[in-house]
């Protein structure tokens, strides 16, 4: 089931920043997020547990998708597919009408799953990531 994120999850979407990122958000960067008034939150429950997560933010009008994890033993299953789909619904939903969002080159699995969902690659940001340092794929869902 896919719905609003709770202050009760933030130790389970930590927990999954841990196993997601080479550069995990801390609790307390998911807590300020979490109440700044401009990242959006959306989780997938399983079994009762935030099993997944993705937050993006609304500005002017577009949409950024700042990260998007599934826990290790749910992925494949289809979980990052529906939050991709419930956020750009919700985005749509707010006026939105480009989507920008950014993946390591080497993320073929992401890529894949961003291409599904309508986002193209626009271009390349040199270095962008670190720990290992990795270009970044700027990817666009334009819905024109």
């Amino acid at each position: 089931m896919i719905r609003w994120m709770l202050k009760d999850d933030l130790d389970a979407v930590a927990e999954l920043e841990q196993l997601s990122f080479s550069i995990p958000w801390s609790y307390e960067n998911l807590e300020q997020g979490l109440s700044n008034g401009l990242d959006q939150y959306l989780v997938w429950e399983e079994n009762g547990m935030a099993a997944g997560y993705i937050n993006f933010r609304i500005l002017a009008g577009e949409g950024e998708i700042e990260r998007v994890a599934v826990h290790p033993l749910l992925r494949g299953r289809g979980f990052g597919r529906k939050l991709m789909e419930a956020m750009v619904e919700y985005a749509s939903g707010q006026g939105v009408r480009d989507i920008t969002l950014d993946v390591r080159v080497n993320n073929q699995t992401a890529i894949n799953l961003y291409e599904s969902c309508g986002f193209v690659k626009e271009a390349i940001r040199k270095d962008y990531y670190r720990e290992p340092t990795e270009d970044a794929i700027i990817m666009w869902r334009r819905f024109a």
